[in-house]
C-alpha cells in the first residue's frame, strides 16, 4: 500500500529542501526522498565544503604577509587533514540545521533511490528494502554529477573529480594540474595556490569562466598569473600519461605538464540514474528534462527544477525554481522573480546572481555591455577601480573593479560585474535594483557607509551619470 502525500520531492539538495520547507509552510503534506545525505551535492560535496576550504586556505595565505600589519610569528604551517576536518564539521552543522527545520515542519525524509512510475507513483529502494509512495504532485530535484570528457588516461589513479578532492585527507598536491577553467576549476586553483601548490589550469576555450564578461575573465586571468598560477587557454588535453603528465595541444604547440594530482573540472551533467520507470515517458532535450515555463514536465503534475533542467547550475537558481513551483502548486502569488522586463524596455533581463569565490571574489548579475550590444540595446557603463577604495587600501586588497551597466535612455540599471573582496555579498544590492527597475538617480539616494567596499558602487554610478 502506497503512502500518500500532497507533494513528493526527489532530491534533498537546495532545490529540494527549499521547496519542501516552502511547501510545509503552505500546509502541504510533504516527503523528500534522498539517496545519500540531506543537502545534496551542494552541501556535502560542493558549494559549502569548497567555500570552507577556500576560507581556511585564504587564512593561511593571509598569514604569509601578517608582518605588514604589525603581527609577528616565527612559524606558519597548515595541516590539510585538520582543514578537511574543519570542513566536515561545517558541513555537519549546516546539515543538522536543515534536518532540524524538517523535524520542526513535519517534513518526512526517506533515504533511498527513487524511481517514478505511472500515475505519479514512486518506488524507493533503500537499505531497509522497498517503499512505495503516491503524490498529487512530484518535483524532481536530483541535481548533477561530474561530466568526464573522453580523454585517454582519465581513469588513472591520481586523476580526480572535485568530489574526490573534497573527501581527501592526505596531502598529495605539490603540483596540481586542473583540466577546465570554469568556476570549479578557478576556485580549486585558488585553494591550492594559497596552500603553496604549483597550479596549472588547462582551459579548452579562449578564456576562463566561459560566458562571463570578457573584462572580468581577462582580469581574473591576470590576477591568477600574478599569484603564480600557470594559465593556458585554447589548450585541448589529448592524453594523461602514466606519470600523470597531461599532454595538450595549445594553439598548435604540444604542451606536457607533469603533476602530483590532476583535477578534472570540465563541468557537470544532469543526474537521473534509475529515475524513470519503463511505464513512464518524460520528454528530454539535449540530455536535460524538458519543462515548460511553469517547470512542468511532459507528465502533468510532475515538475523539475535545478541542474536537471538548467544550463545555469547554481544552488540559488534551484532554490528559486523550487519555491516558484511550490507556490504554483499551492495557488499562491509568486514571491520571487527569475527574470524581469523593466519599464520602457522590450527585453527580459535575468536577475540570477553568479558568484565565484576566487581571490578577489567575482560576482555578476543582469547583462554585460557586450550582451546589450547583441540585443541592440544602447547602454552606458560606470566603472570604478578598487585600488582607490579606502577599505581596499586598509586590507591591502587593491585588485579589482566595479562595472555597472545602465540603459541609456531611462538610466535604468540592467547589469553589474564586480571583482573585489566581498563581491559575492555586494551583488545582492544590484540584483534587487535590477529586479525593481531602479535608475541611477534612485540608486544614488541611498548612503553607503565609509570605509566600505560598497562605496565603489556609488563611485561607479557617478561615473555612469557623468557620461549621460
Amino acid at each position: 500500500m502506497a503512502v500518500k502525500y500532497d507533494l513528493a520531492i526527489i532530491g534533498g539538495g537546495p532545490g529540494g529542501y527549499t521547496a519542501a520547507l516552502k511547501a510545509a509552510s503552505l500546509g502541504l503534506e510533504t516527503v523528500v526522498i534522498e539517496k545519500e545525505k540531506l543537502g545534496g551535492v551542494c552541501l556535502n560535496r560542493g558549494c559549502i565544503p569548497t567555500k570552507a576550504l577556500l576560507f581556511a586556505a585564504g587564512m593561511f595565505a593571509k598569514m604569509q604577509d601578517c608582518d605588514d600589519f604589525g603581527v609577528s610569528t616565527d612559524f606558519i604551517s597548515f595541516d590539510f587533514g585538520k582543514m578537511q576536518d574543519y570542513k566536515r564539521r561545517s558541513v555537519n552543522q549546516y546539515r543538522q540545521g536543515i534536518k532540524a527545520l524538517f523535524d520542526e515542519n513535519h517534513i518526512d525524509l526517506v533515504e533511498g533511490t527513487a524511481t517514478i512510475r505511472r500515475d505519479k507513483n514512486i518506488e524507493v529502494n533503500g537499505e531497509e528494502g522497498k517503499g512505495f509512495f503516491e503524490a498529487e504532485n512530484i518535483i524532481i530535484a536530483t541535481g548533477a554529477a561530474p561530466a568526464l570528457p573522453p580523454i585517454p588516461g582519465i581513469e588513472r589513479e591520481g586523476v580526480m573529480t572535485s568530489c574526490q578532492i573534497l573527501s581527501s585527507s592526505s596531502w598529495n598536491y605539490d603540483r596540481l594540474t586542473i583540466i577546465g577553467g570554469g568556476v570549479i576549476g578557478v576556485e580549486f586553483a585558488t585553494i591550492f595556490n594559497a596552500l603553496c601548490s604549483k597550479v596549472t589550469i588547462l582551459e579548452k576555450s579562449g578564456s576562463l569562466l566561459g560566458p562571463m564578461d570578457r573584462e572580468v575573465s581577462t582580469a581574473l586571468e591576470e590576477e591568477l598569473k600574478r599569484k603564480g598560477i600557470a594559465v593556458y587557454c585554447n589548450a585541448s588535453v589529448k592524453e594523461i600519461q602514466e606519470n600523470l603528465t597531461c599532454v595538450a595541444d595549445c594553439g598548435g604547440e604540444e604542451l606536457s605538464i607533469r603533476s602530483s594530482r590532476v583535477l578534472v573540472a570540465t563541468g557537470r551533467k544532469p543526474y537521473m540514474e534509475k529515475l524513470f520507470g519503463a511505464d513512464i515517458n518524460i520528454q528530454m532535450e539535449k540530455g536535460r528534462i524538458q519543462v515548460d515555463q511553469e517547470f512542468m514536465t511532459s507528465e502533468p503534475g510532475i515538475y523539475a527544477v535545478g541542474d536537471v533542467i538548467s544550463k545555469i547550475q547554481l544552488a540559488h537558481v534551484a532554490a528559486a525554481q523550487g519555491t516558484y513551483v511550490v507556490e504554483k502548486i499551492a495557488g499562491r502569488d509568486h514571491s520571487i522573480k527569475l527574470q524581469v522586463v523593466p519599464n520602457s524596455m522590450f527585453v527580459s533581463l535575468p536577475i540570477v546572481p553568479s558568484c565565484i569565490f576566487t581571490d578577489p571574489e567575482i560576482a555578476s548579475v543582469g547583462i554585460t555591455e557586450e550582451t546589450a550590444r547583441e540585443m541592440n540595446m544602447k547602454v552606458r557603463c560606470g566603472h570604478y577601480n578598487m585600488s582607490s577604495n579606502g577599505k581596499s587600501i586598509i586590507v591591502r586588497e587593491k585588485s579589482g573593479f566595479i562595472r555597472l551597466v545602465f540603459e541609456a535612455y531611462s538610466n535604468t540599471i540592467v547589469g553589474a560585474q564586480i571583482m573585489c573582496p566581498r563581491a559575492t555579498d555586494m551583488v545582492g544590492e544590484m540584483a534587487t535594483a535590477i529586479a525593481n527597475g531602479l535608475t541611477a538617480e534612485q540608486l544614488t539616494m541611498a548612503m553607503r557607509a565609509h570605509p566600505t567596499y560598497s562605496e565603489g558602487i556609488a563611485a561607479a554610478i557617478e561615473d555612469a551619470m557623468r557620461k549621460a
